[in-house]
């Protein structure tokens, strides 16, 4: 497997634990504010992750809405389905390349950072157009440049100071490698999409003290490989580089730093 994609062993957790509020709540939130006003009858999410976004659409959206939930990795859904939700949900094991769902079962398709991951996404993209009904709609985020993402940034450039030798670049190469405007809508047309729109969402990261995004960035994404493939003590050390360059630009106690998304939306 790409290391890139390898959410396994303690990542998870760490993920659920530490990521999802410090980065992606308030983009689950943002996602179920758009599609409450229009609520689909069947509802598909590709790259559901541990089930930030699953569990406030579950949440928000009204009963009659039926819910899939997939992802690639099975230990994330294994995650997911650990923590409560407010209704039945259908998870599922699947590629977003090659899901198992017929033509036209969804009314809308959604994914939360989970499209800078798909090896081909103009596949990915035809796939979700191909399961949603006349008139469906695609619903989906990735992540902005690494520099509009404070966190992500300070602690990719603490670590290449700190290891220069090595290249530690699962941030910026994968999770803000895809948001380039004009490339997404180019990709999103040869799968046959129309009405593109693309907006630009700026939120804020906020935590207790600098090394909890230390921690989340190292030790809960698939960076942790690359760190670790520097020897045993090469985690423990990166993350405390990383707390200190984290309390350094953004002081000590709680901290406060600026995430920036691109949210997509196409119809069929």
């Amino acid at each position: 497997m790409n290391n890139d994609l390898a959410f396994a062993g303690s990542i998870p957790a760490l993920y659920e634990r530490v990521l999802v509020p410090l980065i992606f709540q308030p983009y689950a939130d943002d996602f179920a504010q758009r599609l409450a006003s229009k609520p689909p009858a069947r509802l598909l999410e590709l790259a559901a992750g541990t089930g930030v976004v699953t569990r406030k659409l579950a949440a928000t959206l009204p009963a009659s809405t039926s819910i899939t939930a997939t992802d690639l990795n099975p230990a994330m859904l294994e995650e997911a389905a650990r923590h409560p939700i407010a209704r039945e949900v259908t998870w599922q094991q699947a590629d977003a390349c090659a899901p198992p769902f017929p033509h036209e079962s969804f009314d809308a398709v959604v994914c939360q950072f989970g499209a800078m991951f798909f090896p081909d996404r103009v596949q990915a993209y035809a796939e979700a157009r191909r399961m949603l009904s006349p008139g469906g709609g695609l619903l989906f985020n990735v992540w902005d440049d690494i520099a509009d993402n404070e966190f992500a940034d300070e602690v990719t450039r603490a670590l290449a100071q700190h290891f220069p030798a090595a290249s530690l670049r699962f941030l910026a190469r994968t999770p803000h490698g895809y948001h380039n405007r004009a490339r997404i809508e180019s990709d999103l047309t040869a799968a046959g999409f129309a009405d593109i729109r693309i907006e630009t969402v700026t939120a804020r990261s906020r935590a207790d003290s600098a090394r909890v995004p230390a921690i989340a960035y190292c030790q809960g994404t698939p960076l942790r490989g690359e760190i670790e493939a520097l020897g045993a003590d090469a985690l423990v050390e990166a993350t405390e580089v990383a707390a200190r360059a984290l309390s350094r630009r953004f002081g000590e106690g709680a901290v406060d730093g600026r995430i920036q998304a691109l949210v997509v939306t196409a119809t069929k």
